[in-house]
């Protein structure tokens, strides 16, 4: 599902790069893949290069149509996903023979199309370069590489060589121009970290700058967000294998949501493994969503969009979020409810009453995401809750249509994921899975109740998501979101489809290490 926009364009050639430009906005044209990946049926068999290769190259003919289908729409970069030319899932071993050697491009300058024995087993290089070139159109892909070494490097390994998940690019002449290794691996042991997270950057003619990094990469600080915040890069390539984590870490749930948190176009290519949970890509901008979901259909999609050069958010202040003027911006004094000022017309409302005894707590906990919530039931069709969990306090003041058997409720959660992983603060609206307290952050899909809502929270990190999505899927841009007086506010309202979860998704990177 993609939005559209209907502007009146202007399109100008200048040295050889087209430029677009809508209502006098400049634009550039790209496109991600979502890739159904030809896989190895047995990835911990030991095969050899011709085989590898054979493997490879069913995939690399599939990369070659879409990049001529994205000349033909004028596409200017694309993304492909992670892992998918050569699959997942090898023990270190077993990837040997998928591995190329990547020479650094800030130090060796390399065009493989035009120079293909440079180095030896290029041979996947050499294709993409050629793709490129033949495009016309930087192209953005993920290899498996490798790195040798010997024993004057204390860390070498046993066998000789680092081995990395890598991103490489190539312009649109085919040269070698920026590439990056995976810093946060995600139980890929066939891989080496590298001893640094390493900040890949590339200059392009139509949009300037760009950086890139990998699937769960972005989750953490480094280096996905020290790229954003301290090299001040815009545009984000994104290859990822991701699989999706409801009701926090669906794909175009959490893309949509770090894009809004920093005011950036991020351009998204998953693969497309349905039965893996693995959908969802799409270019994010602040202020637009063209995106890919479908766990129904086995096909890959290409998604190509027009994308601001320069992102900036309209129309998204938090000032848009109104509540009632004692309410806003201040706590509750009672843990359980607060009755809102604000009148809703109830009379049409069916709405699954909660009565109050000892069966029905204030509060109860529920594990959404490995992580154990403390949460509140929406018992009135209008009202104001607040829940905490330690130090974070969370808060929504919503009025809504609620349909029958629908349970919501507001759910905190302020600690380390998994006990020992990342810490996170989280505040979430979220619809349980059916009417009963334990299924509140179990995996549903649908919802057809509406809410208008104001959520809020006293996060101690300046690092917050904010996330909403709807039934069957769809990400929805708040109205208005941001800090004031050091609450971190989002709020919606008139929403086309039934709310299945709206979160404030804080990541407090400082305390990763305090372990």
């Amino acid at each position: 599902m993609m939005t559209r926009r209907h502007l009146m364009s202007v399109f100008l050639l200048f040295c050889g790069t087209t430029f677009v430009f809508i209502h006098g906005k400049q634009y550039y044209t790209a496109a991600v893949y979502e890739h159904s990946s030809i896989l190895n049926p047995d990835t911990h068999a030991i095969i050899d290069r011709e085989l590898a290769l054979k493997l490879m190259n069913k995939n690399l003919d599939i990369y070659e149509k879409q990049i001529t289908l994205s000349a033909e729409k004028g596409v200017q970069i694309i993304v492909f996903p992670e892992d998918g030319i050569h699959g997942f899932n090898y023990t270190r071993e077993s990837i040997y023979p998928f591995l190329e050697t990547v020479p650094d491009p800030d130090k060796i300058k390399w065009n493989p199309c035009q120079d293909p024995h440079a180095f030896i087993r290029a041979e996947v290089l050499t294709r993409l370069s050629c793709m490129a070139r033949k495009g016309r159109m930087y192209v953005v892909a993920n290899m498996p590489t490798r790195e040798d070494c010997d024993d004057s490097d204390p860390n070498c390994p046993r066998d000789g060589r680092y081995q990395f998940n890598t991103n490489v690019v190539f312009n649109d002449n085919g040269d070698l121009v920026a590439r990056y290794r995976k810093q946060n691996l995600f139980f890929e042991y066939a891989f080496n970290t590298p001893s640094k997270a390493e900040h890949a950057i590339f200059d392009t003619p139509f949009a300037g700058k760009f950086g890139m990094f990998i699937c769960y990469d972005l989750l953490f600080y480094e280096p996905a967000v020290s790229l954003i915040e301290k090299y001040n890069v815009s545009q984000i390539a994104f290859p990822t294998a991701w699989m999706n984590a409801s009701p926090f870490l669906t794909g175009v749930q959490f893309q949509r949501g770090f894009a809004s948190a920093f005011s950036i176009n991020l351009l998204a290519a998953n693969l497309h493994i349905p039965q893996q949970r693995m959908t969802s890509s799409g270019l994010y901008t602040p202020d637009d969503s063209f995106y890919y979901y479908d766990v129904e259909s086995q096909e890959g999609k290409l998604t190509v969009a027009q994308i601001p050069v320069n992102p900036v958010s309209h129309n998204k202040s938090v000032d848009v979020c109104k509540t009632s003027d004692h309410l806003q911006f201040t706590p509750c004094k009672k843990l359980s409810r607060c009755n809102a000022k604000r009148s809703v017309d109830i009379s049409q409302v069916v709405f699954p009453m909660i009565k109050e005894d000892r069966n029905n707590p204030p509060t109860f906990h529920s594990i959404i995401h490995q992580d154990k919530f403390t949460l509140i039931p929406l018992k009135k069709p209008a009202g104001e809750l607040e829940v905490c969990s330690q130090s974070l306090c969370c808060h929504v003041s919503y009025h809504g249509k609620f349909s029958e058997n629908e349970l919501y409720a507001l759910g905190a959660y302020d600690g380390f994921h998994k006990s020992n992983t990342y810490y996170i603060q989280v505040c979430t609206l979220l619809k349980c899975a059916n009417a009963s307290f334990a299924s509140c952050g179990a995996h549903t899909t649908i919802a057809h109740s509406t809410i208008d809502f104001v959520i809020w929270g006293n996060h101690s990190t300046q690092h917050v998501f904010p996330e909403i999505l709807g039934s069957d899927v769809i990400p929805f841009l708040p109205d208005g979101m941001g800090w004031k007086n050091k609450i971190y506010t989002m709020c919606k309202s008139d929403m086309s489809s039934g709310l299945l979860s709206a979160n404030l998704y804080g990541r407090w990177y400082e305390k990763d290490n305090s372990l």
